[in-house]
Parts: C-alpha cells; structure tokens; sequence
C-alpha cells in the first residue's frame, strides 16, 4: 500500500531553519507530482509548495516563497520542504501529498488532485 511518511519537523526558535522529508513507498514515485501542506487547529488544510514529477516545475505560496524550497530526489522516493527563517505563524502540522497530476497548475495544485496523504509531522516555532 502507498505510504508517505514524514519527517524533520520539531520546535525551534524563530529564525531558525529545519528540512522536512517525506519518504513515499507503495507507489511509481517519479510518476506523482507532490505537495506540502499545512494545517492549523481548527482551520483548512492549506497548500505550501508543489513540485511536479520531475521536479521540473514548482510552486511556492506567495507568503513563504521567499524563505521556503521545495525540492525531490525521484532516485531516493523522497520529497523535501527547506524552511528558513522560521517564524511564529510557521507553527502548524505539515502534510506532504501526492498525486497523479498532469497539468502543473494553480487550479490542479489548488484542487482535490491529491490522492495520498502522510501522517504530518509537528512544525512549532517558538518567539
């Protein structure tokens, strides 16, 4: 079965930097685009950054696309969030997601193309 499981988050202090992974296993990996998502007690699960399948194309949220990277490694079944500069409002739990997406797009980035979720993994950024 198709597993995603996340990795690297914790609590650090603001400004400070951490490198989430996610490791995908159960699926043709370099056939999957994949996302990092965050959530919030009691909000929606927002999108943070996408990469396509061959990492070719990218998207970051305007709100952190100066302070945060996505990147994958196809040979390792791995995706990666760098987060620099981390800041209180940082805090949520971080979700990566994959999906069979064909068109790197805001609407299929936006949209309910993601099929596979991980478990999240804890992000808190102290003040």
């Amino acid at each position: 079965q198709v597993q995603l499981v996340e990795s690297g988050g914790g609590l650090v202090q603001t400004g400070d930097s951490l490198r989430l992974s996610c490791a995908a296993s159960g699926l043709t990996f370099n056939r999957y685009g994949m996302a990092w998502f965050r959530q919030a007690p009691g909000k929606k699960r927002d999108v943070v950054a996408a990469i396509s399948w061959s990492g070719g194309n990218k998207y970051t949220k305007d709100s952190v696309k100066d302070r945060f990277t996505v990147s994958r490694d196809n040979a390792k079944s791995a995706v990666y969030l760098q987060m620099n500069s981390l800041k209180p409002e940082d805090t949520d739990v971080y979700y990566c997601a994959a999906g069979l997406i064909r068109d790197f797009t805001l609407e299929t980035i936006y949209g309910n193309q993601w099929t596979y979720w991980g478990q999240g993994t804890q992000v808190t950024v102290s003040s």
